[in-house]
């Protein structure tokens, strides 16, 4: 049996700030998803402009240029590395030979490859017929062009001919569909409510190392990989040897650029998020770009209402690191729980396993007169939580916030206020 040949593609990115660092890495982030999407890259073409053109979004001569090439190569798709408008897909279309895909159609097509759950599959036919619907409604894009490959899975060639009327109808009923599914979920995170389990919820930019780590706590047999997007539909699991009840859920990985349809597509499964008692921020230690995925995160969780949500940094795949590299992460989150870990190997699992439970007690405030060793112990174990007021021959007075069932055994040296 033959392999299939990848599509060959072009990636275009507009620089507005002379080719930033930023810019420079969200362009590198472009060529793995056009990867993961199947597609093969075989050239990138930049401009610097300092806005992009209403018509074009590049300038007309950029795009003769890549019209050009891409007759030339036999280039079947030109992804650019932003969002176009319709007018501006139709106006590139005249000028280039091949589809106009932009950053947002790119991650809705890997998210139509990776879905397989009724729930999943219907989330991202809703994206794409929302993302797609007003370009459909334009009159200079010609749908027959659009022969099937990066752009058109997920709904597929006949529903993205369906007139605005059907269309429409079929969104209304993708709507009751998902809003059923969404009661089922909502009705379940309630029944573990009232058996009072603690919710934790996995988030964090895609290929992270998630699902590898809800395999870790919980004996999980969640599919990981290193690619984009293996996780689209949220796995629910209980961590055993636990105090009181933990479930730990997985969820859709973030990414910069997150199209706000799929965010809206989802919000049935991203709800697991806004429900959890507890995030656990999983970020790559290994990658050079791992603030900026924490910014993409953190705008993410925003957008959800959960950026005051207590959380705990897991700096995951520290196995790839230098010792220094996770001191100089721990530096960058000062004043935050941090706990590094390779979920691949189970380093530091017990310890995040142990950070998780300490979560889960109201913390005590209180005054009290502790014996110098108990002090020592104490503040060795929760250092920054027991603030000394006076250091005695035998005795340390302090003011500390302790989890309620340490705060519990120190009643005995209590001292009024």
């Amino acid at each position: 049996m033959m392999k299939a040949v990848p599509e060959k593609a072009v990636a275009v990115a507009l620089w507005q700030r002379g080719g930033s660092a930023e810019e420079e890495m969200s362009l590198a982030e472009l060529h793995n998803l056009a990867r993961a999407a199947g597609v093969q890259v075989v050239r990138s073409f930049t401009q610097i402009r300092p806005q992009a053109d209403k018509r074009y979004y590049i300038g007309p001569g950029k795009a003769q240029e890549i019209g050009a090439y891409a007759e030339e190569n036999n280039i079947a798709t030109v992804i650019f590395d932003s969002e176009l408008s319709p007018s501006q897909v139709n106006n590139l279309e005249r000028l280039i030979p091949a589809k106009i895909i932009d950053r947002s159609e790119l991650i809705l097509d890997i998210f139509a490859q990776r879905a397989t759950s009724k729930e999943g599959k219907l989330q991202v036919e809703l994206a794409q017929l929302k993302y797609q619907l007003p370009k459909l409604m334009g009159k200079g894009r010609d749908l027959s062009r659009l022969a099937g490959g990066i752009g058109t899975r997920g709904p597929g060639e006949t529903k993205l001919e369906m007139d605005r009327r059907r269309i429409r109808q079929r969104i209304d009923l993708l709507e009751r569909q998902i809003r059923r599914l969404e009661r089922h979920r909502s009705l379940l995170r309630k029944q573990r409510e009232k058996r009072d389990v603690f919710q934790a919820a996995l988030v964090g930019y895609t290929n992270s190392g998630k699902s590898t780590l809800l395999n870790q706590l919980t004996g999980a047999d969640a599919l990981a990989a290193d690619a984009l997007f293996v996780t689209l539909d949220p796995l629910a699991r209980k961590m055993p040897a636990a105090r009181i009840p933990i479930v730990i859920s997985d969820t859709v990985g973030f990414i910069s650029g997150l199209p706000h349809h799929l965010i809206a597509a989802f919000k049935a499964t991203l709800e697991e998020v806004s429900a959890a008692d507890l995030l656990l921020h999983v970020i790559d230690a290994s990658d050079p770009n791992v603030e900026r995925q924490v910014q993409e995160v953190d705008k993410v969780l925003a957008q959800l209402g959960c950026a005051d949500k207590e959380r705990i940094i897991v700096a995951n795949k520290i196995d790839l690191v230098a010792p220094q590299a996770v001191q100089n992460l721990a530096n960058k989150f000062r004043g935050m729980t941090m706990v590094p870990v390779s979920a691949l190997h189970g380093a530091n699992i017990d310890k995040l396993a142990e950070e998780i439970q300490r979560h889960m007690e109201p913390m005590v405030r209180f005054r009290a007169l502790l014996p110098r060793k108990i002090f020592g112990r104490l503040n060795a174990a929760y250092a920054g939580n027991l603030i000394p007021l006076e250091f005695g021959e035998d005795y340390v007075r302090v003011e500390g916030e302790l989890p309620g069932s340490v705060a519990a055994t120190l009643a005995k040296y209590y001292v009024k206020e």
